[in-house]
């Protein structure tokens, strides 16, 4: 299931992205569908709890998606993939190297990445998110799944000057409009090899796989449970492969995970 936040009419809801039965005038359904074929299914209730669906169908060009979740939390991890390490000049951790991004970061599809005041070098990171269904803690490696509700695209958008000469990341990786997320949750994914891309204006800048990431997902919830505690919603993006690179006011950015979608964001400047 791919299961979208949205607004439509100032109400905000869940709902679950799904093919029209007709795109020419929604035969079936009696709903017209959006300009890519798809619609969305109002949802009774809410993702991280018992749910239906309602059978109210809207077509998706006719909501605003919003951020997939709103997390209490978002933990990254940095340096995830040996190819990224080294581009920047790098050690490969020899474990996970956790970090985080406010929830004040997260930004839906569509929405503007405002470039930061404080930098001259704003880079892009296609990365894999992890959305968590439940509250959890202690997670061991044969329930890790148990925990998961689904996978999103994102964007770990980095004031890469500001990382360099701050010991800490917050602001580098925590400004506002640093976290993407979108555009919705995908439930029936295998995330072992997807590929993962970045495109800026329309080039293509990143292109990896899940499958060359250090530590897999159930590495990286086991090591972060052990720690603290994920709530639903709580989001984990696993690094970014190499093609890292530079975004400024005016360009267009999107990421592409294979069996998700596309996540597309514009640069603008802070007026």
């Amino acid at each position: 299931m791919r299961i979208a936040r949205f607004s439509i009419d100032g109400n905000v809801a869940f709902g679950a992205v799904e093919a029209a039965e007709g795109t020419d005038g929604g035969e079936g359904d009696g709903v017209t569908a959006g300009h890519d074929g798809l619609v969305i299914n109002i949802m009774k209730g809410i993702p991280f709890a018992d749910f239906e669906l309602s059978g109210t169908r809207v077509p998706l060009d006719k909501v605003r998606l919003l951020p997939p979740v709103l997390p209490n939390k978002v933990v990254a991890i940095g340096r995830n993939y040996a190819d990224h390490a080294k581009e920047l000049g790098h050690e490969v951790p020899t474990a996970p190297w956790a970090f985080f991004k406010p929830s004040t970061s997260v930004i839906g599809h569509g929405d503007p990445i405002v470039y930061p005041s404080f930098s001259q070098e704003v880079h892009h990171e296609a990365e894999l998110a992890v959305v968590i269904s439940r509250l959890c803690r202690e997670v061991p490696r044969e329930r890790v799944r148990d925990v998961i509700l689904g996978y999103t695209c994102a964007n770990d958008v980095t004031a890469r000057d500001t990382q360099r000469t701050e010991k800490q990341w917050a602001r580098a990786k925590g400004f506002d409009s640093s976290c993407p997320l979108g555009p919705w949750i995908e439930t029936d994914l295998d995330p072992s090899d997807l590929a993962v891309t970045a495109t800026v204006n329309g080039e293509l800048r990143q292109a990896g796989r899940t499958a060359q990431m250090i530590n897999s997902i159930e590495d990286l919830i086991v090591n972060i449970t052990e720690a603290m505690t994920l709530l639903p919603g709580d989001v984990l993006l696993t690094g970014t492969p190499a093609g890292v690179g530079p975004i400024r006011p005016g360009d267009e950015v999107s990421v592409t995970v294979e069996g998700i979608g596309t996540l597309t964001n514009k640069v603008v400047a802070r007026s």
